[in-house]
């Protein structure tokens, strides 16, 4: 009887591992990633969020929030700091990851302009952007740190605000925050 049983259980993992290999239970899709190379070595990417439609959260002191039951801190220590939190897309307008935007002007250490951004199956980038746009509405900054693919890697980060040229149906502000990565390896930048 105990022979009888041990041979079920292990006839039924077996049969378990080979059906488990020959239909996968998940079959996550990875996007292709889309990336261009430059000239001088290294690489460009370029990500964008499309306005409203994927910002998932939004907090800030006296302004709506987003999602509207978020309660946001009235802490002093907080002046006008923003926090949100956004669906990214790459060129081919295809959801990617997720990225946090910090910004304020009453910080300690004065003002401050922040990305995060993930790409679950690659990692993620950290940069520090200027907080004041240039003449053209375009802000750029340095990648401080990364994981993963972007750990041993170095550059730039330039944000854009794209508007349109036409209020939308219902006067929603339609647009588009555009980030564009320039980034090469910290073994390519020493040679």
């Amino acid at each position: 009887m105990l022979k009888t049983f041990i041979l079920g259980v292990a006839s039924g993992v077996v049969i378990a591992a080979g059906l488990l290999y020959l239909v996968p239970a998940v079959d996550q899709h990875r996007e292709a990633s889309l990336v261009s190379v430059q000239a001088n070595g290294g690489n460009t990417e370029s990500f964008h969020v499309n306005l409203p439609h994927d910002r998932i959260m939004f907090g800030a002191a006296d302004k709506d929030a987003i999602p509207a039951s978020l309660q946001w801190p009235r802490a002093e220590v907080l002046g006008d700091t923003q926090v949100e939190l956004f669906k990214i897309r790459n060129r081919n307008d295809v959801v990617v990851g997720v990225a946090s935007r910090i910004s304020g002007t009453g910080t300690a250490s004065g003002p401050v302009l922040e990305w995060a951004l993930h790409l679950p199956a690659r990692g993620t980038l950290y940069a520090n952007l200027q907080p004041q746009p240039d003449d053209a509405g375009r802000r750029s900054g340095r990648l401080r740190a990364g994981t993963r693919e972007f750990a041993a890697m170095t550059g730039s980060v330039n944000e854009r605000l794209v508007r349109p040229d036409t209020a939308q149906d219902g006067g929603v502000f339609e647009g588009r925050i555009e980030l564009v990565t320039a980034l090469v390896g910290l073994s390519e930048r020493s040679e």
